[in-house]
C-alpha cells in the first residue's frame, strides 16, 4: 500500500504588489520586460517605440507618471550598443516610482521627450554634453556643462584622464582662454602620523626615561 504524504508541498508565496504594478507596466506596447532591483521596478523600452512609451506613462491612470525626475546615460563601451539612457519617473498621485531604459550607440538617436516632459531639455543637453548620446526632435541639442569649444564628452569611460589644461575667463582679454595649469605654491609633504604616536617622549618625563636609558646601560 503506497504512502500517503503527510506534508503539502508548499505554495509559492503571491505576487507583491510592485509585481503587479511591473506586470501592467510590461503589458504596455513597446515595453519589452521588467526587473526589480533594490525594491525599484525598472522596465526595458524599445528605443524606436520610446515617445509612445512614455505618452502611456503619463497619460494611463494605472500609471499617472507625471514628472519626469531624472535623465541620465551609463556607458558600457564593451556592448555594441554601448549606452543606456535612463529616465526616472515620478507619479506624485499614486506615490510610485519607475526606471525606464533604452539603449543606443553613438550614432543612433534616442526619441527627444521634451514633447511629454519639457523638462527633459535640461537633461537631454546634459546626456549630450557629457556622453554624446543624440536625441532626435531635440530643439535644442547644445552643450550645458562644459566650456564653448570643448571637444569630447567626458563622463564616456574611455575619455583621457591625463592632461594639465584649465579653462577661464580672461578679464583683460573679456574671452574663456585655455592655458596650462600654473600652481600657486609647491606641493608639501604632509606626515600624517599622530603627534602621540610621533611622541617618544611626554612633556614633563624627560627624567624619566634619563634615569630608564642610563640604568639600561650599566646593565
Amino acid at each position: 500500500m503506497a504512502e500517503v504524504a503527510t506534508t503539502a508541498e508548499a505554495a509559492p508565496p503571491p505576487p507583491s504588489a510592485l509585481e503587479l504594478f511591473g506586470r501592467e507596466v510590461a503589458s504596455i506596447p513597446g515595453v519589452l520586460g521588467f526587473r526589480i532591483e533594490g525594491g525599484e521596478l525598472v522596465a526595458q523600452a524599445e528605443r524606436d517605440s520610446l515617445l509612445s512609451v512614455m505618452t502611456a506613462l503619463r497619460d494611463d491612470p494605472r500609471c499617472a507618471f507625471e514628472q519626469m525626475m531624472d535623465l541620465c546615460g551609463v556607458d558600457w563601451p564593451e556592448r555594441g550598443e554601448r549606452f543606456d539612457v535612463v529616465y526616472n519617473l515620478l507619479s506624485v498621485s499614486l506615490n510610485q516610482r519607475v526606471r525606464v531604459i533604452v539603449t543606443t550607440d553613438t550614432t543612433t538617436p534616442v526619441p527627444s521627450v521634451h514633447t511629454v516632459w519639457p523638462v527633459a531639455t535640461w537633461w537631454e543637453r546634459e546626456a549630450w554634453d557629457l556622453f554624446g548620446i543624440v536625441f532626435s526632435g531635440q530643439p535644442d541639442l547644445r552643450r550645458i556643462l562644459t566650456d564653448y569649444g570643448f571637444e569630447g564628452h567626458p563622463l564616456r569611460k574611455d575619455f583621457p584622464m591625463t592632461g594639465y589644461v584649465e579653462v577661464r575667463y580672461d578679464e583683460d582679454r573679456k574671452q574663456v582662454v585655455n592655458e596650462p595649469v600654473r600652481l600657486t605654491q609647491d606641493f608639501r609633504t604632509f606626515d600624517f602620523l599622530s603627534p602621540w604616536e610621533g611622541m617618544t617622549t611626554l612633556p614633563g618625563d624627560e627624567k624619566v626615561f634619563t634615569e630608564r636609558a642610563a640604568e639600561q646601560a650599566k646593565g
